[in-house]
Order: structure tokens, then sequence, then C-alpha cells
């Protein structure tokens, strides 16, 4: 058997570079080859990943939240069994699935886990998220926070950043359709998640990656707040993150659908793994069991 590791240097302060014979002893105690890339933009990654599909019985990769988004798009719907090794500031797609944040308990994860078949998200055409697809308050900070304070905070360059960008509370209409039935309000925030964990925060608690639905967490908004309404909003916001979908308030609402079919303003910016997405109007579909990934034994 045959394996590619595939690494970006950047990810995780660049702890990755000064292990890889360390990776590599432990791969070949399973895989007869071991090949690494390191990629060094999203391209490159991309690419790799759409030609290593079809050469290699298992793709191994390290990086963040956003390099397992580049590893969806270079997919492009193909199968190829995963194996991931987190290495990113925040890693939610590994904690949604309980796999360890150390290298050696990642590894052991690859050697010997078990292939599991999981849900993704397609987003229009072309476009895919593994666990989030999010817009409105804060969003924009996993993206616009420079790659320097993430290595130096960690998961606390995101709240600078958010703190200090991303008060204003952006107030946008929505329309969402999910699996036939339609909801209509203004929101400052949405979540459409197909995992556990959010920003580090647990936040959808019962949703499962292999489940075939995606949950929903909108925060309302009147059109035109007043300074009231823009403090209870914050509250909302951070009650939604400390205390998850089982939230009751009645400004936080919690949807399921398998479809969803999101209206809203043309220059809402979407927000995909932690990276930049479109604009506007989306489309968000489960793709149910598109991704086998080695996950740790019996647990869910």
């Amino acid at each position: 058997m045959k394996c590619i590791f595939l690494y970006n240097p950047n990810s995780g302060r660049g702890k990755i570079v000064k292990r890889l014979a360390y990776i590599e002893k432990k791969l070949r105690s399973k895989y007869d080859q071991v090949d690494f890339f390191a990629a060094h933009n999203a391209t490159e990654f991309e690419e790799k990943i759409c030609e290593s599909a079809t050469r290699y019985d298992a793709i191994i990769f390290s990086g963040g939240d956003g390099t397992f988004n580049n590893v969806l798009h270079g997919l492009k719907g193909k199968r190829a069994t995963l194996g991931y090794i987190p290495s990113g500031t925040v890693n939610d797609t590994a904690r949604s699935l309980k796999i360890p944040r150390s290298l050696r308990g990642a590894l052991s994860v690859v050697l010997k886990g078990e292939p599991r078949a999981l849900d993704c998200m397609k987003i229009n055409e072309g476009h895919y998220a593994m666990y989030i697809a999010a817009a409105g308050a804060f969003t924009r900070a996993t993206y616009t926070t420079p790659q320097s304070k993430k290595r130096v905070f960690g998961a606390l360059a995101y709240a600078f950043e958010a703190v200090k960008n991303n008060l204003k509370l952006d107030v946008f209409p929505l329309q969402i359709n999910f699996d036939g039935q339609i909801y209509r309000t203004n929101a400052v925030l949405i979540l459409v998640m197909n995992g556990k964990s959010v920003a580090g925060f647990p936040i959808n608690k019962k949703g499962e990656m292999d489940d075939g639905k995606l949950e929903v967490a909108v925060i309302r908004q009147v059109r035109k707040p007043n300074f009231f309404q823009k403090i209870a909003a914050l509250f909302s916001l951070a009650s939604l993150f400390i205390f998850g979908c089982s939230i009751k308030k009645k400004d936080v609402v919690i949807l399921s659908g398998k479809k969803l079919i999101i209206g809203t303003g043309e220059d809402v910016v979407w927000d995909f793994d932690g990276e930049e997405g479109v604009r506007g109007n989306v489309t968000i579909e489960a793709m149910p069991q598109q991704i086998a990934l080695f996950v740790p034994k019996n647990k869910k």
C-alpha cells in the first residue's frame, strides 16, 4: 500500500515541518510507500489532492480547518480515503470527530482507526464545506486575522480581530427554505453546521457528521435596532456559543434540513470552514457519506 502526506508548512506555527522524519517512520509501519508534498498555497494543495485521489491508497494531510476545505475542493467529488493531522489554530473538524490534536494521537488514529463515511456540504456549484457555512457577526475574523498573529496568540488572535473590526453587528435579511418550509427574518448571524464544534465551542453538541442533515442557528434582529436591541443581540450571540443550540431565547432560532435555499443581501459574505466564500444567495446541501476519513475507533 502507498500513501502521500500533504502539509501546509505555515499551519500550526510551522511545527509540522520539524516532525517530518517522525511522521515518515510512523506511516511506514503501515504503508510500503510514503511520499511527501509541501503545499504553500491553496491552489497547490487542491491540485495535488486532485492528482493524488486515484494514485494512493490513502491521502494523509496536515493543516487547519481551511486546509480541510482545500482537500474537499481538490477532490471535486472524487472518492479517497483520508487521514487528518490537525495542526491549525482551532481545528473544529477534529474536535467534532474526537481526533486528537497531538501529532502522536492523530497518527495513531490513521494507523489504527477506521475509515468512516462522513457528510460534507455542497454550496451552489463548485463550493464545499466540511463543518460550517456562516455569515454575519464575527465570521470574517477567521480569514482576516493575519497569520503572524495566529502564530503568536493562537485562537485568541481571532477574538482580538473580532472585537476590533466586527462589533457593529450589521443586520441582513434572510429567507430560508429548508426541506419545503420557509422561514423569514432579519439577522446578525447565521450558522449552517455539519458538526459539533464552531470556533472551538461545542455549539451543536447533538450534531453528527454522518446523519445526512444540517443544523442552522440564527440570531434574529430587527431591521433598525436601537442601542438596547444591539446589546441584547450581543448577549444572545454569547449565549449561543456558551450554551449551544439547546438555548431557549426568542431571538435565537434553531432549524434543520437536508437542503437549504437561503436568500439574503448581495453584500452578505459567507465563510466556508473559516475561509472567505461567496456573496449573497446560497443553496447549501448535505452530501451524505461523501468523505472517507480515519476516525478513532468506537467514538462517535
